[in-house]
């Protein structure tokens, strides 16, 4: 398997769709389908009726997994959306930031 390119708790921007130009958090990572969820971005409204756990119903509303594609890692330096190399710094493999060079884990 390869290594991953997006890690949870990484600041990502979002390249296309309604929420373009967001910056958020990775919450989760489903490498299995290809997907992040990402906090504040790509929310999805459900409604519910009422129910025994939830006698009130109303509307929930959460983060839904969206497309890896859609997102890039945000650069270090300035926020900008990045790609991403991998290289050997001081024995260890890191993650660096195409744009800058800057190293994305620590």
């Amino acid at each position: 398997m390869a290594a991953a390119k997006i890690k949870k708790g990484d600041s990502v921007v979002v390249l296309s769709g309604k929420d373009k130009g967001r910056t958020g958090t990775v919450l989760r990572v489903q490498p299995k389908d290809g997907k992040v969820v990402v906090q504040g971005i790509n929310v999805a409204a459900r409604h519910r009726k009422p129910s025994q756990q939830n006698p009130q119903g109303g509307i929930d509303r959460f983060e839904a997994p969206m497309s890896m594609s859609k997102v890039a890692l945000a650069d270090p330096r300035d926020g900008k959306p990045t790609r991403v190399r991998f290289e050997e710094r001081d024995g260890r493999k890191v993650r660096v930031a195409v744009k800058s060079g800057e190293t994305i884990d620590g």
